[in-house]
Parts: structure tokens; sequence; C-alpha cells
């Protein structure tokens, strides 16, 4: 099993990607499992060290459960054992979150990307619970928590990560992106655990702890300027990794308009990376299932400019993102 330690390079989030009539509501089969299959590929090509499918960028929420298991078991099959892959089987209690991971297991998935139920907000023992509950079923199959307090209304503090350590082993890592409470939460857990920021932290956090911070994850926009920032942080070249950090910054300067406020954000998450991935042509990720298929024009018109700041960073980086 994938221990904290593997954990190293560029980790790419995938969307699930739709077909043309995915926002109609009388839609059915709406992934596109020739474009999955590709972009699949193209990031194992391009140099990627992982894989992540099914969080809020996949839908994990608005997919059918046949969507789930016919997009995850795509992934899974192309990916072929290549690149450890993450498959996010978050659902709304903790007997459907053991289904899902009991499919995903079944057809070779590395890990799982996994949150919390999201009816009423947890309790500290009851977000415990539900990771012990997952590891003690699946001891082979590694757990990277999925650390949003915003999405789960659950804070995700030291007290927890002590706790969820000590009972759940499975637990190796989390997609966590607030490099001012690293160093209380490396306390917490001793080791066990690789908090995994986005590209956009990545340097923060080597700043807090390079010896700690070994990977990063970021959309499927085209992988080469990502890889490029986390090889400078392995490297130990910090002047290198805080210019193209800067960069990355850049790309992301027309969306800081959702991204800057937590709300906003919460409410177009998921139509912001859809939008700008298909700006930037690296992915076909279709349209946004609903009832998230809605935002207003000057937010896709900045998911769009960033999109295209992000193909001219990755052409500056010899990777492109046409093709």
């Amino acid at each position: 099993m994938l221990a904290a330690t593997d954990l190293r390079g560029l980790y790419a989030i995938i969307p699930t990607p739709a077909t043309p009539d995915a926002d109609r509501g009388d839609a059915t089969e709406t992934v596109n499992l020739e474009e999955s299959a590709r972009v699949v590929n193209r990031l194992i090509a391009d140099g990627v060290s992982g894989l992540i499918a099914l969080g809020t960028m996949g839908e994990c929420a608005t997919l059918t459960g046949d969507e789930f298991e016919t997009f995850a078991d795509c992934v899974l099959r192309t990916v072929d054992g290549r690149v450890p892959t993450f498959i996010g089987t978050t659902a709304l209690g903790t007997h459907e979150t053991l289904q899902r991971m009991r499919f995903v297991r079944e057809r070779g998935a590395d890990g799982t990307l996994l949150g919390l139920p999201m009816w009423q907000p947890c309790t500290t023992e009851m977000a415990v619970q539900h990771y012990r509950m997952v590891a003690e079923a699946f001891p082979d199959v590694a757990i990277m928590v999925y650390a949003n307090a915003r999405a789960f209304r659950f804070d995700f503090d030291a007290e927890f990560w002590r706790q969820v350590t000590a009972q759940a082993p499975t637990v190796m890592s989390a997609k966590y992106s607030n490099a001012a409470k690293l160093p209380e939460m490396l306390e917490a857990v001793d080791g066990q655990v690789n908090f995994v920021p986005n590209d956009d932290a990545a340097f923060r956090f080597a700043q807090v702890s390079a010896r700690t911070t070994t990977a990063c994850w970021a959309p499927a926009l085209g992988p080469r300027p990502s890889i490029a920032l986390m090889n400078a942080i392995l490297a130990g070249d910090m002047a290198r990794a805080e210019a193209i950090a800067q960069d990355v910054e850049w790309a992301g300067e027309p969306v800081k308009i959702v991204t800057s406020s937590p709300e906003i954000f919460a409410s177009y998450n998921i139509q912001l990376e859809k939008e700008r991935i298909n700006a930037a042509g690296y992915c076909n990720a279709g349209p946004v299932r609903p009832p998230y298929n809605v935002m207003p024009a000057e937010y896709v018109a900045a998911a769009r400019e960033c999109g295209q700041r992000w193909a001219q960073l990755a052409q500056k980086y010899g990777g492109g993102t046409t093709g």
C-alpha cells in the first residue's frame, strides 16, 4: 500500500468528461469515455506522477451510480497500473462509500480521495469513525483525505489529524492547501500523512517545510508547468521554484474574482474548473452536469482567460495543450 513517503511529483486531477448533452436534465449516459481514456493516456505520457479522479471537479456528486462505475472502470483500465491512481468515493453515507470502495478496489485503484458525508456536518467523532470504518474494511487501499473545510463543513483541525492517524492507519495523505496551518498539522500526524497542496500553493508549502513538500496536485490544464515546479522544489532549487510559482500565479490571476472568496468559490468550483480546462485545450471536459451548470458571465470570461493564459504557460515549459 502507498505510504506518505511514496508521493512525489505532480498528481493530476481529471474532470469526468461529459457528452454534449450532459447539461440537460433528461440526459443519460453522460460520460465521454473516449475523451476520458485519451486524457488519461496523455497525462501519463506527459510525465505526471499519478492521477486523482472523482472529486469535486470530477462531478462525483452529480453522476449516477452507473456513470460513476463506468468512468472509474474506464480510468483504471486505461491507467493499467502505470501510475498510482486515487479514485474518489465520497457519498452521502458510509455504506455507500464502502460500496464504491469495493468497486474501485476490485478494478485496481491504489487509493481513494475521500471526503466526509455531506448531509449533516460531522463532529470529530463522526469524522474519525468514517475514516476508521473505511480503513478497517480496506486495509490495502490508501486514503487521501479530501480536506476541504468549506465543502464538508468540517475544520479538519489538528485534533482530527491526531485521532484519525491513530485510528485509521491507511490515511496517508490529504488534499490540503492551507500553508499557514501546515506546521501544526505536520506535528499532529508525525510523518504519517503527506499534505498535498495545489500547484498554486506548493511554493508556499515548500517555504514552510521543504522536506515534506514532495507532491502537489493540479487540474488537467496541461501538466508541464506544474511538473517543472515540483521538480525544482524536489531539487532544492528554490529560486527556480519561485520563478515558476510566479508564472503559475500569473495564469491564475483572472479567476481570483472567484477563488479569493470561499463563499463564491464554493458555488462555482466545478464550473470554473471545467471552463478553464476547456479553454486551455488540453482536455475536452464538456459541459457541467446540473444543477451546477450555471455561472455568471463575468466568471465564465475570467475562467476562459485563465485557461488561455495556462495554454501560453504550457508552451513556455515545453508541453503545449492542444492535440
